[in-house]
C-alpha cells in the first residue's frame, strides 16, 4: 500500500487567522493518526504564516508514526531538523515569499549543495527526500546526491488531469521507473486530491508515499476529516 502522510500546514493557517489555538495542529495530528494516516508531513517557512518552528517541536512527541518535515534547507530549517530528527527531511527549494512550492530543485546544479545538506541529515539517522520536477535529467542528478527518495512534483499532472488529459501521467511514470532502477525511493505531492490519487496511485509504479495536504483539507470540510482520511486510504489500497 501507499502510505498517506497528512500535510497539516492548513490547520495551521486557519489557527493563525485569529490567533489562539484553535484548531489545535497538535491535536489534529493525533486524530489524523488515529484515523489511520501513515505519517503527518509540516513544511515551516521562514515568516510561519502556517506552521510555526514551535510547532515542528511541539508535534515530536505526538507522531507515532512517520514524521516529514519539508523545507528549503536554510540555516534555521536544518539546525530544527538536526535537533527533532524526523522520520523524513524533505528538501524543497523553494523562495522565501512563495505562496507555495512551484518548482523542483536543479540537482545538477546544485549537487554539491545538496550532497553536504543530505550527508549531514544522514549522519543523523534521517531519511532524505529531493522535491524534483518529472525530469529524467534531474532524477539521475538526485541519484548522485545520496538522496534516500525524491518526491515528484504532481502539480502539472493534477492540472492536466483535471482538463482530462490522462496522458500528462507518462513523465511521471518514466520517472518513477528510473528512479526505482537508480535506486531512489518514491514519493509525491501537491495538488493530489481525491478526484485524481487512484489514477495517479495506479499508473506509478514502486509509489512508497504521497503528501497530501490543501485538497484534503478543504474535502474534509464538506465531508469531516475522518472520512476523508479514511477515504484516500481506500484510494491507495
Amino acid at each position: 500500500m501507499t502510505k498517506l502522510s497528512v500535510n497539516i500546514n492548513k490547520i495551521a493557517t486557519l489557527r493563525n487567522a485569529r490567533g489562539g489555538n484553535m484548531p489545535n495542529v497538535v491535536q489534529v495530528a493525533r486524530d489524523i493518526q488515529n484515523f489511520g494516516a501513515h505519517g503527518i508531513t509540516i513544511h515551516p517557512r521562514p515568516d510561519e504564516r502556517h506552521i510555526r518552528y514551535q510547532d515542528a517541536f511541539d508535534l515530536k512527541p505526538v507522531i507515532h508514526t512517520e514524521y516529514n518535515i519539508e523545507g528549503n534547507p536554510i540555516d534555521e530549517f536544518l539546525d530544527m531538523v538536526l535537533e527533532i530528527k524526523p522520520t523524513q527531511v524533505t528538501l524543497v527549494p523553494d523562495a522565501v515569499d512563495a505562496l507555495t512550492s512551484n518548482a523542483g530543485w536543479d540537482t545538477v546544479k546544485h549537487k554539491d549543495y545538496l550532497v553536504d545538506i543530505i550527508s549531514e541529515c544522514r549522519k543523523n539517522g534521517i531519511r532524505t527526500s529531493i522535491f524534483v520536477d518529472p525530469s529524467s535529467t534531474m532524477i539521475e542528478g538526485a541519484a548522485n546526491t545520496g538522496t534516500d527518495r525524491i518526491e515528484l512534483y504532481t502539480e502539472e499532472f493534477a492540472h492536466q488531469f483535471s482538463l482530462g488529459n490522462e496522458k500528462a501521467i507518462e513523465p511521471y511514470t518514466q520517472c518513477a521507473v528510473l528512479a526505482n532502477d537508480l535506486g531512489l525511493g518514491i514519493n509525491a505531492g501537491h495538488d493530489l486530491s481525491l478526484e485524481n490519487i487512484r489514477f495517479f496511485k495506479e499508473n506509478i509504479p514502486h509509489l512508497l508515499e504521497v503528501s497530501i495536504g490543501h485538497a484534503l483539507v478543504c474535502e474534509a470540510i464538506y465531508r469531516g476529516l475522518e472520512p476523508v482520511v479514511k477515504a484516500y486510504l481506500k484510494k491507495l489500497a
